[in-house]
């Protein structure tokens, strides 16, 4: 697929995908979910996409990924239920599908499925990332599958990493997927422990230097186009 880059200066830092351009729907291979005429969903590859940028300032010590879907409803009473369906206008909230901190600053790409292939029942390990493909010591969060199966008994547990898209299947709306890159003035973010994205964001503060992002489009929905 030809790569896409947010950004036309040639000053400001850039991140594209070989996996899906700007602004266009995130293929399925790259979600936790895919469409199912008979169950509404079936599980997917679950793989992180390709992701590459430039010109990171020199000064960089370090880069972090947070990616987030904004769209999630604030509320569940309507999600996955039969014969109903989420509104467009219920007020929305955050949900964390990746954190990954500690990046040295001469990485200049991921490769896709490099630190997620498939789904892996009450999550995978972290933070320290076991066999990380890329140099260094970087680090995984928690996302917010975390939270989601936490009463699940088959799927319970601490999800650290990349798991991709599962929007409910009955949402009136497309849910974006915002992949964010930051080059940071530290070499390592502050945080400890089962760390989540919204940690992140509060301790990257003041620290960064330039950010780029990519969004993505997803849906479980027959109805909603994307």
């Amino acid at each position: 697929m030809e790569s896409y880059r947010t950004a036309d200066n040639e000053d400001e830092m850039k991140l594209w995908s070989d996996s899906f351009k700007d602004g266009a729907a995130i293929p399925g291979e790259f979600a936790f979910c895919v469409p199912d005429a008979a169950n509404h969903v079936a599980m997917s590859a679950n793989r992180n996409p390709h992701l590459a940028w430039q010109d990171v300032p020199p000064a960089t010590r370090s880069l972090a990924l947070i990616v987030h879907d904004p769209d999630v409803p604030s509320r569940g009473d309507d999600v996955n239920q039969e014969g109903r369906s989420v509104p467009a206008d219920l007020p929305r909230v955050d949900f964390f599908h990746w954190t990954l901190i500690d990046l040295p600053p001469s990485l200049t790409q991921i490769a896709a499925g490099s630190f997620a292939d498939g789904i892996t029942p009450r999550g995978k390990s972290g933070p320290e990332i076991a066999d990380a493909p890329v140099d260094g010591r970087p680090r995984h969060g928690i996302n917010d599958y975390t939270g989601w199966f936490a009463q699940d008994k088959d799927m319970a547990g601490s999800y650290f990493g990349y798991d991709g898209p599962c929007p409910p299947w009955n949402d009136a709306i497309a849910h974006r997927y915002v992949f964010t890159l930051y080059a940071l003035d530290i070499p390592r973010v502050p945080v400890e422990g089962d760390f989540t994205g919204a940690q992140v964001r509060e301790a990257i503060a003041g620290h960064v230097l330039a950010e780029a992002a990519l969004t993505g489009w997803y849906s479980l929905n027959p109805a909603v186009k994307v």
